[in-house]
């Protein structure tokens, strides 16, 4: 089958992602700076999953412009995905509500790390329908970055009850490591 509504159902599940967390941003009682403090851990935490969330997004849309067609295992695949970062605004607000707390830090990385892993199926899913002689499978290529991910959530998670802030920064890194949109999918639609 296409892949148009795939990508039109993703995108339209990330937009309502977006919203939800944009909406767990409550306005300040009052109109001085020091009204903005105690919103910071909110506003941080909201900045933080919008940028993984965007991720996702740009990884996806780049992604899909390789393939053909999906099928029934992909479309599942997709949903997995789906699933997991529709959680994004219920932990975002849990850690910004809680300032950071070790549990609400731990279960976002949780989530996380279940999000990198079904992207990792749908990887998987779309490289057995398309095969290997095609521009997705060459730009599939190596899972470093992913492979990486992984292993500084898994990291991430215990040591939250450590310092919560070295998984916050863990988190952080993972996002910079991402943020560039990855470029193997940018260079097999160009061909």
């Amino acid at each position: 089958m296409g892949k148009g509504r795939v990508e039109a159902f993703t995108d339209g599940v990330i937009a309502i992602i977006i919203t939800i967390m944009v909406l767990e941003l409550k306005v300040p009682h009052g109109a001085e700076f020091s009204v903005l403090a105690p919103l910071w851990p909110t506003f941080l935490s909201y900045v933080l999953s919008f940028i993984y969330v965007g991720i996702y997004w740009n990884n996806l849309h780049n992604m899909f412009h390789t393939v053909q067609r999906v099928n029934g295992r992909v479309l599942w695949a997709n949903l997995h995905l789906l699933f997991w970062l529709s959680l994004m605004p219920v932990t975002t607000a849990f850690m910004g509500e809680n300032h950071f707390a070790p549990v609400p830090v731990a279960v976002y990385g949780v989530v996380l790390a279940l999000c990198a892993a079904a992207y990792f199926i749908l990887v998987v899913m779309l490289h057995r329908l398309h095969g290997n002689d095609t521009a997705f499978a060459r730009a599939a290529g190596t899972d470093r970055k992913e492979k990486i991910s992984v292993v500084l959530y898994i990291a991430a998670i215990p040591l939250t009850f450590v310092n919560q802030w070295i998984s916050v920064a863990l988190y952080v890194l993972v996002a910079m490591i991402w943020f560039v949109p990855d470029r193997r999918f940018e260079r097999q639609i160009e061909k």
